[in-house]
């Protein structure tokens, strides 16, 4: 194996193993770990993201204040994960999906996700978070999820 790959399987198991560790710090609500898996400048994007729920977070603080309240909400865990390999070793294209509940209505948040994630040594600069909004919403027993996931 050439120097070149050798790097880049290195640089692909960092970003790989940095995605793990989202997953594991969001469903045990580590938030300021998770945070601080972002670069200063980390940016969050939902494509899909319904009414009243915000369409990207930049930045440590913002991605904070976002998620600071995730695990008042909801209990996750998550599973199925796989990779698909990329031709640029930094990038994570990630399936996986999760199995939980909403904290405030017992009602199950069954989810799955398709996640492209660029990362810059070894931390997250760029997520793009695809999911279905309406079973968040369900899960939540509100029309407006901004609101219901923000407090």
């Amino acid at each position: 194996m050439s120097t070149t790959d050798t790097n880049t399987q290195a640089i692909r198991k960092q970003a790989q193993q940095t995605f793990s560790n989202h997953l594991e710090y969001l469903s045990s609500g580590r938030i300021n770990e998770w945070v601080d898996l972002f670069t200063e400048d980390g940016v969050l994007e939902f494509p899909y993201g319904p009414e009243g729920f915000p369409k990207k977070v930049t930045g440590k603080g913002e991605l904070y204040e976002y998620m600071k309240n995730f695990p008042k909400h909801f209990q996750v865990r998550f599973n199925g994960l796989r990779f698909h390999e990329t031709t640029d070793a930094s990038l994570v294209v990630a399936e996986f999906a999760s199995e939980g509940k909403a904290l405030t209505t017992g009602r199950p948040y069954d989810q799955r996700y398709i996640s492209l994630v660029e990362t810059r040594d070894g931390k997250i600069s760029r997520y793009v978070d695809f999911w279905n909004p309406l079973v968040a919403m369900k899960s939540l027993g509100s029309e407006n999820l901004g609101a219901s996931f923000l407090t």
